[in-house]
């Protein structure tokens, strides 16, 4: 009976040992990525870039990075044509804005340890110049430098509604 004993209680210790990944979301990087939604919901462009490495590396859709220097048009163009926000959650219940979790995961092999900020949320836009409204659902991960900014951005979500609008409206301005 000892030894079943001694061999439960070994299963367990092993059974429930981290792993090294360390996942929360209320930490500082979480907050600082909301911090970050909040400066993108304001234009506030220096905000947003106060976060970013100046080396940034930022992902599109695409395998191809592009510059904050590139992306800032983008953004600017996204808030003259739409009135945004973000949200999560179910319709009719409560938003509590975008889903931030922050994930630190061990260095493993090759690869060195990574702090990675993931979001998920829909984002609403209702065109200034028609009154339609899209809404994307959209993922953003951000990985941490040492430094404590922003190294790299993914952005996956489906733009063909938003750049649509954004083109509609400038065929319109001209």
């Amino acid at each position: 009976m000892r030894n079943l004993i001694l061999i439960f209680m070994t299963a367990l210790f092993v059974g429930c040992s981290s792993t090294g990944v360390q996942v929360t979301f209320d930490d500082d990087k979480s907050n600082a990525i909301r911090g970050h939604y909040e400066n993108y919901l304001n234009q506030d462009m220096e905000g947003l870039k106060s976060l970013w490495s100046p080396d940034i590396k930022i992902f599109l859709n695409s395998i191809d990075p592009i510059t904050q220097e590139d992306l800032i048009p983008l953004l600017q163009a996204q808030h003259a044509t739409y009135d945004i926000t973000m949200t999560f959650g179910e319709v009719g219940g409560t938003d509590l804005g975008p889903w931030v979790e922050t994930t630190t995961y061990p260095a493993v092999a090759e690869y060195p340890e990574a702090t990675i900020t993931q979001t998920w949320f829909n984002w609403n836009a209702t065109s200034k110049l028609t009154g339609n409204t899209i809404n994307l659902p959209a993922h953003i991960g951000f990985k941490w430098g040492e430094n404590g900014k922003i190294i790299e951005e993914y952005h996956n979500y489906d733009t063909t509604e938003m750049i649509a609008g954004i083109e509609e409206a400038q065929a319109a301005a001209e």
